[in-house]
């Protein structure tokens, strides 16, 4: 394994770089103020001026659509090459988005990618790749613990030449967006299939179609996330044609799984870049501050609480750069014990240094928006695309299958632990014969 970036790669990274310096570090702060300073105004659910402006700057500068490798639209980059980019878009709350690079729309424009046909390429890819409409997708429920997906209740029948859904979703992202025009929405459509994976499909649904509604918001943590927007959304016999059906019924967790994978790449590097950008805050922070008599940056407790954030990040990095080679040269059913494993360790570690980062700003780090939102992100993420738990579960069941066989160095008898120089392991110690 390399993971040298290659000339063109590092070419793009100290052009986001720079982009991040110029552009979307100095306009935090109004993104910030203009989305959620008044989070009961009407006015939260409008796309935002200034982020619309850095998008087209974005765009200029040919900094778009890099992580889809298939598309002619895309960069052409393996989930090894974008994953240093994604990594610095992560340090920043809105940098994904301005750089077209966001989810849930990233793993959007991917199943349309690889599983739309050209009619559905045209109608909803063509305009989500240039950046004139939104999308979400309505996989979660409320009723039902939607960590199984196979528990996804939402019933989509087949009724002459439409489809016709019917169903509660929850968490939708990105549906309060008022550009968000298609909803890539997961359901039953065959209950008795006999493979428990064979029963559900993914359908595109119109956002505008008769008999969908948003019932609410809801917030992450307190935060309304506007205008992007996490939604409970009514299906009340919606209709749409046959032809929006994707792939063909019951091939719904095939997409899922194909869905899944690099964006959970995505993911995980996001979480790299903004708890990197936190332990540099740290380390500025200590290097500042006076507290009984010296820095706190000579504090011991400080000190190993840096040393292990280093160690857990590069450790974190390195897990998750694997995935994505490994996803490149061998696919995602071979990678899949290594996303899971990345899944449980990047948005944890994450999490831990963030909320390090908050302790050392003290009662200032709960009034720095940087450092709370990047908290609710990695928080989030260890639900987001399957809870911890899942993916822990997951990974053992791999484990114990690995070695479920024989072991290799056991050639009978006395295991050759147990023997020391030719003497009897119980006459050694003779308290273990008695």
């Amino acid at each position: 394994m390399d993971f040298r970036p290659s000339d063109r790669v590092a070419d793009l990274q100290g052009r986001i770089e720079r982009f991040m310096t110029e552009h979307i570090y100095p306009s935090e702060e109004a993104l910030f103020r203009d989305a959620f300073s008044q989070p009961d105004d009407f006015r939260q659910w409008r796309p935002l001026a200034l982020l619309e402006d850095l998008k087209a700057q974005a765009r200029r500068q040919g900094l778009w659509n890099l992580f889809l490798p298939e598309s002619a639209s895309g960069a052409g980059l393996t989930n090894l090459e974008y994953a240093p980019l994604a990594e610095i878009m992560g340090r920043s709350w809105w940098a994904p988005e301005v750089f077209n690079c966001d989810a849930p729309n990233t793993g959007n424009m991917e199943v349309l990618e690889r599983y739309g046909t050209e009619a559905q390429k045209q109608q909803w890819l063509e305009p989500l790749l240039d950046g004139r409409i939104r999308s979400a997708f309505a996989m979660t429920e409320p009723a039902v613990a939607s960590s199984d997906a196979t528990n996804i209740a939402t019933e989509i029948r087949r009724d002459g030449t439409d489809y016709v859904i019917n169903g509660r979703k929850w968490w939708t992202s990105g549906a309060g967006d008022p550009r968000c025009k298609l909803l890539i929405t997961m359901g039953v459509s065959n209950r008795d299939a006999t493979a428990r994976h064979g029963r559900q499909s993914m359908i595109l649904v119109p956002a505008d179609a008769p008999g969908v509604r948003i019932r609410r918001y809801l917030p992450i943590l307190g935060v309304s996330d506007a205008p992007h927007g996490h939604m409970e959304t009514i299906f009340d016999n919606v209709r749409v044609p046959a032809e929006n059906m994707l792939l063909g019924e019951g091939r719904g967790f095939e997409i899922a799984q194909g869905r899944l994978g690099p964006g959970r790449i995505h993911h995980c590097m996001r979480m790299i870049g903004i708890a990197e950008r936190a332990l540099e805050r740290v380390c500025r922070r200590l290097g500042n501050r006076v507290a009984f008599g010296r820095p706190i940056a000579e504090q011991s407790v400080w000190r190993q609480r840096i040393a292990r954030a280093r160690c857990d990040l590069e450790q974190a990095r390195l897990l998750t750069l694997k995935a994505a080679w490994m996803m490149d040269t061998a696919g995602n059913r071979v990678a899949k014990a290594e996303i899971a494993m990345i899944k449980i360790v990047a948005p944890r570690v994450a999490s831990e240094i963030i909320d390090m980062a908050i302790q050392a700003f003290g009662g200032g780090g709960f009034a720095d928006t940087v450092m709370t939102m990047a908290y609710v992100y990695a928080r989030t993420t260890r639900v987001a695309d399957g809870p911890d738990e899942v993916h822990a579960d997951q990974l053992a069941r791999f484990e114990l299958a690995r070695h479920a066989g024989r072991d290799p160095a056991h050639t009978g008898g006395t295991p050759a632990v147990m023997v020391a120089q030719g003497k009897d392991y119980e006459r050694s110690f003779p308290m273990a014969a008695e």
